[in-house]
């Protein structure tokens, strides 16, 4: 198991880029905002929250979770943007996410940073806290290790094919697509996708 506070505490964060994820920037360009409910949107392994805080600036209710303490500490030490929160928890841990309701979750790079064997945990977790009819939106890394480079991870690799396999029962897929807008060197490599909670 990855320690991930381990890792902030050393500055070993590559993932941490200093600003919101461009391919959320483009979901809320395209998509119209009430795809995002009127409840609370959660952001799992939410880092030092700036998607948090770009989601909440466009006035939602936003809850991010990380197992890292530093990187709760770091988020919360922003201006906050809105209505925006953040807590110390395990979002896989069934006790913490009993009683717990979302209109949507957004996804990225806590799929991909989980071990591959915790995949159907992740669909459930996100199962159980979702309402009837909300979505889950994210953007997937397919392909996080360059060609001819070892895999292994994290951040490990997927599929659409995967992906659809764990939420399917669960989820329907509303749309998928490959982002325009990317961080440098993850073109093309990244998935967006819109499942709804049946």
């Amino acid at each position: 198991m990855t320690d991930w506070e381990g890792r902030y505490k050393k500055g070993d964060i590559p993932w941490e880029k200093g600003r919101a994820a461009p391919p959320l920037k483009e979901i809320l360009e395209k998509i119209p905002k009430k795809i995002w409910g009127e409840g609370r949107v959660l952001v799992p392994g939410c880092g030092t929250g700036h998607d948090v805080r770009l989601l909440a600036a466009e006035g939602l209710q936003v809850l991010g979770v990380d197992l890292a303490e530093s990187a709760i500490g770091r988020a919360r030490a922003f201006e906050p943007a809105g209505s925006e929160s953040y807590e110390l928890a395990d979002f896989l841990d069934p006790q913490w996410s009993d009683g717990k309701a979302f209109s949507a979750i957004w996804e990225h790079t806590c799929f991909c940073a989980i071990d591959p064997s915790r995949r159907p945990d992740y669909a459930q977790a996100c199962a159980d806290l979702l309402e009837p009819g909300g979505q889950l939106i994210g953007v997937f890394f397919l392909t996080p290790n360059d060609p001819g480079e070892e895999s292994g991870g994290p951040p490990f690799e997927t599929s659409v094919e995967e992906l659809d396999r764990h939420f399917s029962p669960w989820f329907e897929r509303q749309e998928g697509w490959v982002p325009t807008q990317a961080y440098p060197d993850r073109e093309g490599r990244e998935w967006i996708a819109i499942y709804q909670r049946r």
